[in-house]
């Protein structure tokens, strides 16, 4: 008989299981995308998931379910395979898993709350709880921006424990920027952005490495030396874009991740709609495949000669308030932590986000690579080897 080697296998808080009116279990809660529901006619599978406490070892609780059920004759291999698929659906952790050295108990104090949300959304096994964490206090990543998207990603991922970060961006603050960049306060008027942002966010969380410069993106070329010049051949593990010009920056960061194999998300807001993007190169379409397929899906009959401005015209500023730009910023955190640590198992290539006018109409924006795709063709051998995983696949031992 094989069993799973954890020390007292316990099935997570957030997933605790419960009996239907017919009889079946359902694990994983209510929540779309994680509960699931087995199948038990003979009772056994309920009393499994009772005695994984965390208070028995592996064999304990094999031979726990054999003896409450003497009159099925259980084969003990038939009860190790449910722990196994139990624990491979990530249902399970180890109660006896020791809190990683590499996290101090003040780290393990602040970001505990965290840690729960992230098990709650992880359905991968785990050695540890922790290893999610582990993998965003590891990370180093760049953000492009630091205005109404960008300060709010800035504050939750620092606020949330990511390694490194570090910050660009040119501009100085404005009265019209408090309205929604809310890093800066009344007395940062005429200061640089980034020498605000770096003062907030060091004192948000000291145990984050802050660091930044005051630089303008101009071309791919600037990209791609923050990417790989300043870092030299260590890279980032991620490049977050809260930039909305040149009109062409999306296309460029797009191009740099996929020569330099860097996963990548950008966010905004336009009017009422808020959305992320989330790409890997070699996973799932790139920004151009997306956005190629989104044109031809969209039908805004115009007439002949007219630009598609014409239907969404843009204009001088981006109307925004706090909400708009603290939701964008936060779904940009969120993409990052789906790169950085895999949490949530969303695969790259998508676009998500939602439209304030309809509760209930989410936006979200899919679509296969595209063999035609101009960006994707010249990395059709697979982009360059990205130096740092970033996929949340990485051992943190």
């Amino acid at each position: 008989m094989t069993v799973h080697p954890m020390r007292r296998p316990r099935i997570k808080p957030e997933h605790r299981a419960y009996r239907t009116v017919d009889g079946h279990v359902r694990i994983g809660s209510v929540v779309h995308g994680i509960g699931a529901e087995v199948r038990d006619d003979d009772g056994w599978v309920w009393t499994l998931v009772q005695v994984m406490d965390g208070t028995r070892s592996a064999p304990d609780v094999v031979a726990e379910v054999t003896g409450r059920h003497p009159e099925l004759r259980l084969p003990a291999p038939d009860i190790a395979q449910a722990m196994t698929d139990l624990t491979d659906a990530g249902y399970v952790e180890d109660a006896g898993a020791e809190p990683p050295a590499e996290l101090s108990e003040r780290e393990r104090e602040r970001y505990g709350r965290g840690m729960t949300l992230l098990r709650w959304m992880d359905l991968r096994p785990r050695d540890s709880a922790w290893e999610p964490q582990l993998l965003l206090r590891r990370a180093e990543v760049l953000l492009v921006g630091v205005g109404g998207t960008g300060s709010a990603a800035a504050r939750d991922l620092v606020a949330s424990g990511v390694g490194r970060l570090h910050c660009v961006e040119p501009d100085v603050v404005e009265l019209s920027n408090l309205n929604r960049q809310t890093l800066f306060r009344e007395e940062d008027l005429g200061r640089p952005k980034l020498d605000a942002a770096l003062t907030a966010l060091r004192a948000l969380n000291p145990d984050v490495e802050v660091t930044g410069e005051r630089r303008e993106v101009r071309g791919p070329a600037d990209l791609e030396d923050l990417l790989t010049g300043a870092r030299g051949a260590s890279g980032y593990d991620a490049l977050l874009l809260a930039a909305d010009r040149p009109a062409a920056i999306r296309r460029w960061a797009n191009q740099v991740c996929l020569a330099t194999g860097t996963p990548w998300a950008e966010a905004g807001y336009r009017g009422p709609l808020v959305a992320v993007g989330v790409f890997t190169p070699g996973r799932g379409a790139c920004w151009q495949c997306l956005r190629d397929a989104e044109t031809e899906r969209r039908d805004l009959r115009l007439g002949p000669g007219q630009d598609e401005d014409a239907a969404s015209p843009r204009m001088p500023w981006n109307p925004a308030n706090a909400v708009t730009a603290g939701l964008s910023g936060g779904l940009l955190a969120h993409a990052a932590l789906m790169l950085l640590c895999g949490v949530p198992p969303v695969e790259p290539g998508c676009r998500f986000g939602l439209n304030l006018m309809m509760p209930g109409d989410p936006v979200l924006q899919r679509s296969p690579r595209r063999p035609d795709c101009p960006a994707c063709r010249r990395t059709e051998n697979g982009p360059a080897p990205a130096a740092r995983s970033g996929s949340g696949d990485r051992s943190p031992s």
